[in-house]
């Protein structure tokens, strides 16, 4: 089945309606947007989707500690944790029928919400802080 133009340009309308002052080349299906020190990825997919994305850490060893807070945070966002061959990562996408005020939304609620998880990884690894949790099994975090 055949793109229809709107799939074709959605990538560009996304960077549009988000402000972001880059082009994607003709063809692309990714583009790395680089946002307050991250690099968060937008993808567009055959259904027209955009799926946006960001890696947390490639440390495997801090999965179980990200896993920990993944239940209650799902209860305030809409940024998916995940793992794959390129670490922790979060995800989102937004719909292809999406206008600019809802792509705007997705990307700052899902820039936030890397924020979030980007200060939960320096604070379990580096900077000497234990791993530790001083909660108990059963508590569901924000």
């Amino acid at each position: 089945m055949a793109e229809t133009s709107q799939h074709k340009s959605n990538l560009n309308t996304f960077l549009t309606a988000i402000g972001y002052p880059e082009r994607v080349p003709d063809g692309a299906v990714s583009f790395s947007l680089r946002v307050d020190g991250m690099e968060i990825l937008a993808e567009r997919e055959t259904d027209g989707r955009i799926v946006l994305s960001y890696v947390l850490s490639d440390d495997a060893a801090l999965l179980p500690t990200l896993a920990e807070y993944a239940t209650g945070r799902m209860m305030r966002e809409e940024a998916t944790l995940s793992f794959d061959s390129r670490g922790a990562f979060l995800w989102q996408a937004a719909s292809a029928s999406a206008d600019a005020h809802d792509w705007l939304r997705l990307f700052e609620t899902f820039a936030n919400s890397c924020d979030w998880w980007r200060e939960r990884v320096v604070e379990r690894r580096g900077d000497g802080i234990s791993t530790e949790t001083p909660f108990s099994e059963m508590m569901i975090r924000p």
